[in-house]
């Protein structure tokens, strides 16, 4: 049994991973890290180690084992009891135990296990995905400062006869002013106008909105013949209201109750909702089974817009 495949396995989750009588691998959270002379950018990680002091059985292995393998908790401790013993018998003549994406155990001297982690797999789950990253060199060019060509400032002379021998610069430069001024009275009439047209233009669309809200109403396709119904009146109204519609003007609420009315339903209205709209109801229910049969026979053969309210109107 490879004992290294459950060990890794269980290292993604854990912290600690106990082979009973053999020792411990540790996991430590290690932050993301910059290598300043290779410009190597490091994700974060678990770093690996060994502690040959932990071996008392905790259960995890074994129970792991026997759920993967399907194998009583009693048969999976005696098979990591079997492998640890072959283990110890590797280690004592010498050879070195190679853990794939774990790391290398071997004996010192002195008869303790040493321990080098290996580097393959970052147990890290929440680095998944991210590997190591290395940034070219950002290279600054550094400009020589010429301090005395900056501070040399040759200044410019204008006397009275070049300027009377220059009259063409006095109006070059009205020219100038008079194309500025009136380029800038040019830029501020057009914005302005945009500003105007986009304004007409939010409040046509505002206008033609309002509208549609004021005249939205439901579509009877198939409408039911008159109908006159028996109906016990019921104290408690309940909390469950089947939407007819929602209307701007309170007089086409007022319209449609009498309708529905006449055709057989229980309608009224419920009030002004959050956007200033009366709704009017087919019927309120306590039942709220109830009320979705009835919601859905509303949707099939009356108005397939109808919709389902769920409030106190206390």
């Amino acid at each position: 049994m490879r004992l290294e495949i459950y060990i890794s396995d269980l290292l993604y989750r854990y912290d600690c991973v106990t082979v009973p009588g053999f020792g411990s691998f540790l996991t430590q959270r290690v932050s993301a890290k910059l290598h300043e002379s290779t410009n190597a950018f490091y994700p974060p990680k678990k770093v690996l180690s060994f502690n040959e002091q932990i071996q008392q059985n905790d259960g995890l292995l074994a129970h792991y084992i026997a759920d993967v393998e399907k194998i009583p908790f009693e048969v999976a401790v005696k098979k990591i009891e079997k492998r640890v013993k072959s283990l110890k018998s590797y280690l004592t003549e010498g050879e070195t135990l190679t853990f794939d994406n774990i790391g290398d155990l071997s004996f010192n001297n002195e008869g303790k296990i040493l321990f080098e982690p290996s580097y393959h797999l970052n147990y890290l789950t929440d680095a998944f995905g991210l590997n190591q990253l290395v940034s070219p060199v950002v290279k600054r060019e550094v400009y020589k400062e010429e301090v005395e060509a900056i501070e040399k400032v040759v200044p410019i002379a204008v006397t009275t006869e070049k300027r009377k021998a220059r009259p063409y610069l006095k109006y070059a430069a009205i020219a100038l002013l008079a194309l500025t001024v009136g380029g800038l009275v040019s830029s501020n009439f057009y914005v302005n106008k945009i500003k105007t047209h986009n304004q007409l233009a939010q409040e046509e669309a505002n206008t033609q909105l309002e509208n549609k809200i004021q005249e939205a109403t439901f579509v009877i396709d198939n409408p039911l013949p008159a109908v006159t119904l028996n109906v016990t009146v019921n104290k408690q109204v309940g909390k469950y209201h089947i939407i007819a519609g929602a209307f701007r003007e309170e007089a086409n609420s007022d319209k449609t109750v009498q309708k529905l009315k006449t055709q057989g339903y229980n309608a009224r209205k419920i009030g002004v909702n959050k956007y200033g709209l009366h709704q009017v109801v087919y019927s309120s229910h306590t039942d709220r089974l109830e009320a979705l049969k009835t919601l859905r026979d509303i949707k099939k053969t009356h108005n397939k817009d109808a919709w389902l309210l769920v409030k106190d109107l206390n």
